[in-house]
């Protein structure tokens, strides 16, 4: 079986600019999973898709192989994840080489763990999956949710109200760290989602998705936290 890395990142970022390779107590924070994924020794080939020639450069000083830059259209606000791993893969393919299953790991996971890919990987294998992907629970039941519109507040979920909390089923939320999947459904669906989807649970704070500052200076704490607890 030959597995590929996949890790995007584009030189643009509105909210954090630049936020794929801001360092990242004392490294640029892309390092982290490409480092983690060389780690894990599950892969073929870990590979950086960006259309940044200092990522590139970066990228490469950390171990990754960027066979090609991305292109244009593929580097936009609009372009989907899925854009971009059909972009890779299809790159490869006129290339000559072929995988089974690939790995999209986001480029701003500082607390990806080489053991996590494996866990996502054997979840996939045994489970027979398309997809597989780490998720975290809901702290506050979501089916008691409500909006306000002009200062009142109405519930999402109305014939809930009466439910009682222990008696809700859990829910999760996409933790943003990465996304195993085989090749050829993704080839099929076109998207990372399918109704053979697998998920692995892990715990709230886990992991950080950074999206914003306040997500950043959210990681960093943590990231300082497990860092003294490990000493």
């Amino acid at each position: 079986m030959s597995n590929l890395a996949i890790i995007p990142a584009r030189g643009g970022s509105k909210r954090i600019p630049r936020k794929n390779i801001r360092e990242f107590f004392g490294k640029p924070v892309i390092a982290y999973p490409i480092q983690t994924a060389i780690q894990s020794k599950l892969f073929d080939e870990v590979m950086v898709s960006t259309d940044d020639p200092e990522i590139e450069k970066i990228s490469k000083k950390f171990g990754a192989a960027v066979p090609f830059l991305r292109s244009s259209h593929n580097a936009n606000d609009q372009a989907t994840l899925a854009d971009v791993i059909a972009e890779v893969l299809g790159s490869y393919q006129k290339k000559g080489r072929s995988f089974h299953f690939f790995c999209c790991i986001l480029p701003t996971t500082p607390f990806l763990l080489p053991e996590h890919l494996s866990q996502g990987y054997d979840h996939l294998i045994s489970g027979n999956y398309d997809s597989v992907f780490p998720a975290t629970r809901f702290s506050h039941p979501i089916q008691r949710a409500f909006k306000i519109k002009d200062g009142k507040a109405s519930m999402l979920w109305p014939d809930m109200i009466q439910t009682r909390t222990q008696d809700l089923p859990a829910t999760y939320y996409d933790s943003g760290q990465f996304y195993w999947m085989t090749v050829h459904s993704f080839q099929r669906e076109h998207k990372l989602f399918t109704k053979n989807t697998g998920a692995i649970e892990f715990p709230e704070n886990y992991f950080v998705d950074i999206d914003n500052e306040t997500d950043w200076k959210k990681a960093e704490l943590l990231y300082s936290v497990k860092s003294q607890i490990q000493k």
